[in-house]
C-alpha cells in the first residue's frame, strides 16, 4: 500500500471510530434512561468521558495536511479516557471519602479541570473558557485579593476535590441534566432532521404565510419557531433554517441586514418555544425542584409575545416598503403539504401528550417519542430511518452534545467556585448597595449581567452562571422563584442577538453576506419590545400563567397591544408612515401597556389609541387623494 493509501485508510478508520463511539453514546443514554438504572455520579462520569474523548477527535487543535488528527489531540484524548476511566472505576471510593482526596486523585482532578477548560474553548469559544479559568484560579488566589472579593484561599487538593471529584462542580446538576435529558432530546431532533422534517416545516410555513405581504420573512418566523421545538440552539436554528429563508427574503426585496436580523431573532426565540426548549430549561426545572411541564407552561405566553413582536415588525416593515406576496406557483398547497408530512408531527404531539396529560417523566416521554419516530416514518421509503440515517443522526447528535455538555461541564466549574468561596453572597451585597434596595434597579443590574455573560457563551452556560449568582438575589427581593429564573433565562437567550458578541447575528451574517453588527443592531430593534416582557412578568406573574384565567387573558391581551405598538414605533409605520413624535408616543404607550398594571394600561391605551387614530386618518386621506387603498396584506385593490 502506498503512502496515499495509508493516509486514506487511517482517515477511514478514524471516521469509523467516531461513528462507532457516537452510536455507542446514544445507545448508552437510551439504556440508562429507561432500561438500566445506574448512580448519577457514574452516569455523569461515563457521559463526560465520551464527550472529552470525542471532542479532541472531532474538534482538533489543528488539522494536519493529511487530514488526520494531530498527535497532541490524541494525547489529550487518551488523557480524557484515562481520567474518565479512573472516575468510572473508583467512583464509590471518591464519593465515600467525601472530599478527602489522595495525591493521585488530586492529579486526576486537575487533569479533568484542564481538559474541561480546553474542551470548552474548542466547543464553545474563548469567552466561556476564560470565565471558567478565572473561576478555577479564584479559590487558589483568594487570600491575595483585597477588599470584599477576597477570601482565605484554598489548596490544590481542595479545589480538585470540589470542582472535579464531587457532585458540586463538573459533575454537578448541569452535567447531570445534559446526561439525563438533553442527549435524548438532541437525538430526537437529529432523527427528525434525518427524516426530512426541516423541509416539511419550510413548506408548511410557506403554505401559511406565502400569500401575505412579506411572506418569506413571515415564513422564516414561523419555520424558526417550529424548528426551535426540535433544536433549542439559536446558532443551529439560524444555520438550519436560514440557509433557505435568508436568500428567499432577499429575493423578495428585503435588504440583506433585515433578512439576517429576521432570521437571527426568529431563531433565537426557538429556545423558549415549547415543547422542546433550550437545554437551560431542563436545568431550571432541576434547580427549582419542579416539573419540566411547569417550566414549559410558564414559557408559553412569553414565547407567544416574543414571536408576535417579530411577526408584527416584519409585517409592518413589509407593508411600509410595498412588498408584494409570493406568486401562487411558489406557494405549496397547505392541505397537501400537511398530509404529506403529518407523520412528522406525531412524535412531538405524543411527547406533549405524555408530558402534559399522562404526566410521564421527561425521560420516559422522550423515549416514547424516539420510538414513535421510527414507527411513523417506516411506511414512507423516502423518510424511513435506515441504518445509514441512524448513524448520521447519532453523529450529528454527538457533535451537538459536545457543545452542550462542554458548556455544562465548564459552567459546573464556575458553580463549584461560587459554592466554595461564597462569592454569590458578596455579589448580592454589592448589588443591594448599588440598587438601594429598589427592585427595578436590581432587575436592570441582572439584565446587564445576563446579557454580558451570554455574549459569546452558549445560553445554557450563561443561564447557569447568572442563575447561581443573581436569581437568588431577585428572590430575596420578593420575586417568585420561577419569575426570577425565567427573567435570567430570557435575557441569557436575548444575548444571542445583542451586540457586540451576538452569536446568532454572526451566524446569519455569513448567509446574508452583511455586517454582523448591522444585523445585530437591526435584530435588537426588531425585538425591542421583548426586552420589556421579562420586567413585566416579574411584576405580574399572570404573564407566566400564574394567575386566574381572566387575569391571564387580560394581561396577555394588553401586552399584545403594547408589543404591536412598539413594533410600529420601530418600523415608523402603522396604518401610514409615522413622524418622530408619533413614534415616541407610540413607543411610550406600548411600554406602558406591556407593564401589567391597571393605571399604566389605561394611560398606555390612550396614547396608543391617539396615535393609531391619527395614523388611520392619514391612511384614509392618502388613499382618497391617490385613488389607491391597501388591504391588510399590503396588496392594492
Amino acid at each position: 500500500m502506498n503512502v496515499l493509501g495509508k493516509v486514506e485508510s487511517g482517515k477511514a478508520s478514524l471516521e469509523s471510530l467516531i461513528i462507532f463511539l457516537s452510536v455507542l453514546l446514544m445507545v448508552f443514554h437510551i439504556a440508562t434512561a429507561g432500561l438500566v438504572i445506574i448512580p448519577s455520579f457514574l452516569q455523569r462520569g461515563i457521559h463526560l468521558a465520551f464527550v472529552l474523548f470525542l471532542s479532541f477527535l472531532l474538534l482538533p487543535l489543528r488539522k494536519t495536511g493529511r487530514g488526520t488528527v494531530s498527535a497532541l489531540d490524541w494525547v489529550l484524548a487518551i488523557l480524557s479516557l484515562g481520567a474518565g476511566l479512573y472516575v468510572i472505576v473508583f467512583w464509590k471510593e471518591i464519593l465515600f471519602r467525601q472530599g478527602m482526596v489522595t495525591p493521585l486523585e488530586t492529579a486526576v482532578g486537575w487533569v479533568l479541570i484542564l481538559l474541561v477548560l480546553e474542551q470548552a474553548r474548542r466547543a464553545t469559544g474563548n469567552v466561556l473558557a476564560i470565565i471558567a479559568a478565572i473561576a478555577t484560579l479564584y479559590p487558589l488566589l483568594g487570600q491575595h485579593i483585597p477588599g470584599l472579593l477576597g477570601h482565605r484561599g484554598y489548596g490544590f487538593d481542595r479545589v480538585a476535590s470540589q470542582m472535579a471529584l464531587s457532585l458540586e462542580g463538573i459533575f454537578g446538576t448541569p452535567l447531570g441534566v445534559s446526561a439525563e435529558y438533553i442527549v435524548l432530546f438532541i437525538f430526537l431532533s437529529s432523527l427528525l432532521s434525518q427524516c426530512g422534517m426541516g423541509e416539511f416545516l419550510l413548506k408548511m410555513a410557506l403554505s401559511i404565510t406565502g400569500r401575505f405581504s412579506g411572506g418569506p420573512a413571515k415564513t422564516a418566523v414561523i419555520m424558526s419557531s417550529l424548528f426551535g421545538t426540535i433544536s433549542g440552539s439559536a446558532v443551529a436554528n439560524v444555520v438550519g433554517t436560514g440557509t433557505f429563508t435568508i436568500p428567499m427574503m432577499i429575493r423578495q426585496g428585503f435588504p440583506p441586514h433585515m433578512a439576517g436580523a429576521v432570521e437571527a431573532v426568529a431563531s433565537t426565540g426557538g429556545q423558549i418555544m415549547p415543547p422542546i426548549m433550550g437545554a437551560a430549561a431542563f436545568i431550571m426545572a432541576q434547580i427549582l425542584g419542579m416539573s419540566y411541564v411547569t417550566v414549559m407552561g410558564a414559557a408559553v405566553i412569553p414565547a407567544i409575545l416574543y414571536y408576535l413582536s417579530v411577526f408584527m415588525g416584519v409585517h409592518l416593515y413589509a407593508v411600509k416598503i410595498g412588498m408584494r406576496p409570493s406568486r401562487g406557483a411558489e406557494i405549496p398547497p397547505f392541505f397537501k403539504t400537511l398530509k404529506e408530512g403529518l407523520h412528522f408531527l406525531v412524535p412531538l404531539l405524543l411527547l406533549l401528550f405524555l408530558l402534559v396529560v399522562v404526566r410521564y417523566t421527561v425521560t420516559k416521554s422522550v423515549l416514547w417519542a424516539i420510538a414513535a419516530t421510527f414507527v411513523v416514518t417506516w411506511p414512507n421509503r423516502e423518510h424511513r430511518l435506515t441504518w445509514a440515517k441512524i448513524q448520521d443522526a447519532c453523529l450529528d447528535a454527538a457533535k451537538n452534545v459536545l457543545t452542550v455538555a462542554g458548556a455544562c461541564a465548564a459552567a459546573g466549574v464556575v458553580v463549584g467556585s461560587i459554592t466554595m468561596t461564597g462569592i454569590g453572597f458578596k455579589l448580592f451585597s454589592l448589588v443591594m448597595g448599588f440598587s438601594g434596595g429598589i427592585l427595578l434597579i436590581a432587575l436592570i443590574f441582572t439584565m446587564v449581567a445576563a446579557t454580558i455573560m451570554g455574549m459569546g457563551v452558549p445560553t445554557t452556560a450563561a443561564y447557569i452562571i447568572v442563575a447561581i449568582t443573581c436569581a437568588p438575589m431577585l428572590i430575596d427581593f420578593g420575586v417568585s422563584p420561577l419569575g426570577a429564573h425565567m427573567f435570567v433565562f430570557y435575557f441569557a437567550i436575548l444575548s444571542a442577538i445583542t451586540p457586540p458578541v451576538a452569536l446568532a447575528a454572526f451566524a446569519a451574517s455569513g448567509l446574508a453576506k452583511e455586517s454582523p453588527m448591522k444585523i445585530g443592531w437591526t435584530a435588537v430593534g426588531l425585538a425591542a419590545s421583548t426586552y420589556i416582557v421579562p420586567f413585566a412578568f416579574v411584576y405580574n406573574t399572570g404573564l407566566l400563567g400564574a394567575a386566574l384565567p381572566g387575569q391571564v387573558l387580560q394581561v396577555t391581551f394588553t401586552a399584545m397591544i403594547g408589543i404591536t405598538a412598539v413594533a410600529a414605533a420601530w418600523t415608523a409605520f402603522l396604518f401610514a408612515p409615522l413622524k418622530i413624535t408619533e413614534r415616541m408616543l407610540l413607543a411610550l404607550g406600548g411600554v406602558l401597556v406591556i407593564v401589567p398594571e391597571i393605571y399604566t394600561d389605561l394611560l398606555g391605551l390612550v396614547l396608543v389609541g391617539f396615535v393609531a387614530a391619527g395614523s388611520w386618518r392619514k391612511r384614509k386621506k392618502t388613499s382618497s387623494s391617490t385613488g389607491m387603498i391597501f388591504d391588510s396584506h399590503g396588496r392594492d385593490r
